[in-house]
């Protein structure tokens, strides 16, 4: 156990240092805002760009790596979406934001550093296989289904434009697509532009964790906490659960591929939730409740998952 907490709180430590200057007014809300701007407008996009460019595309990109994580985050969705509509009575709309919270996790500000403390650099490819993919397949299957579940639906053409918008047009999946290009087509990346994206690089996750902790103190309890605790679960419990039993019992993974795969299934929802609900007018209080709730929680759950997996 000492060891599995010298792994999970070193990074909820830095959460925490955030969230302490913020709530003490060491740092206002602008200055979180600019920091996590930084993080996660050029900072982290240098991370992903490398990451890409040094991966063995056709070793690691495999569907027995992809398919525990996504099946078990649909899971996850699907469970929540339909809570929210049985159990809560919510309109098909506010259900798609609320499902939406517990599909979307955070992978990249929390994920990766976990990953890489507790199984090192080797276990970040499976990692960076399964976060190249995650915007793109959590936004085309949130903008579609809540496109198709409202009234006012816009139509095909205008929800594809809707999705392109939102997977193309921030820097984390240009500096991932830019990676695939470099990658494919064997472009070499000179030495001094290389050393400077990875001083950038290094920079990103002890940057963006601070900065998440300086964000979190705008995040308030609102109403809807049983939804709250119905997101929690699906993300926290079911999503890495599912990912588990498919990853073991169906494609009989060995530690070093099933191991990362499930601990990142194991995040807590990402601020995409709160944008998501945001650019839909829907559930925003619920969808900031569960960034907030689940993310402190998740110090335990992920420890537990660590301990699981030994």
């Amino acid at each position: 156990m000492l060891q599995i907490l010298e792994i999970v709180l070193p990074v909820f430590l830095v959460i925490g240092s955030g969230y302490l200057a913020a709530y003490f007014k060491l740092f206002s809300a602008a200055q979180a805002s600019a920091l996590m701007r930084f993080a996660t407008q050029l900072a982290i996009p240098c991370l992903l760009f490398m990451a890409i460019v040094r991966l063995d595309l056709g070793k690691e990109f495999k569907f027995e790596i992809l398919a525990p994580f996504y099946i078990g985050a649909v899971c996850s969705f699907g469970l929540v979406w339909l809570g929210a509509g049985l159990i809560f009575k919510h309109n098909p709309g506010v259900r798609v934001a609320i499902g939406f919270a517990g599909l979307f996790s955070n992978l990249v500000l929390i994920g990766l550093a976990i990953i890489e403390l507790a199984y090192g650099a080797a276990a970040l490819k499976v990692a960076f296989a399964i976060v190249a993919m995650h915007a793109p397949f959590c936004y085309i299957l949130g903008i579609t289904a809540m496109e198709f579940s409202r009234a006012d639906g816009l139509g095909l053409a205008e929800t594809l434009r809707r999705v392109f918008k939102q997977v193309f047009s921030n820097t984390l999946m240009l500096g991932i697509m830019l990676g695939f290009i470099v990658n494919l087509t064997h472009l070499p990346v000179p030495g001094p532009l290389e050393t400077a994206l990875d001083l950038f690089a290094r920079a990103a996750l002890p940057v963006a964790l601070f900065g998440l902790g300086a964000m979190l103190m705008s995040y308030r309890l609102r109403s809807g906490l049983g939804e709250v605790g119905m997101i929690t679960v699906g993300m926290l419990i079911v999503h890495p659960l599912v990912a588990y039993v498919i990853g073991h019992f169906v494609f009989d993974l060995p530690p070093e591929l099933l191991n990362p795969i499930v601990v990142l299934a194991a995040m807590p929802p990402g601020m995409n939730v709160y944008i998501f609900a945001e650019m839909y007018n829907r559930a925003q209080g619920i969808a900031a409740s569960s960034v907030l709730v689940s993310t402190v929680l998740s110090v335990v759950t992920i420890s537990i998952w660590l301990a699981i997996l030994g």
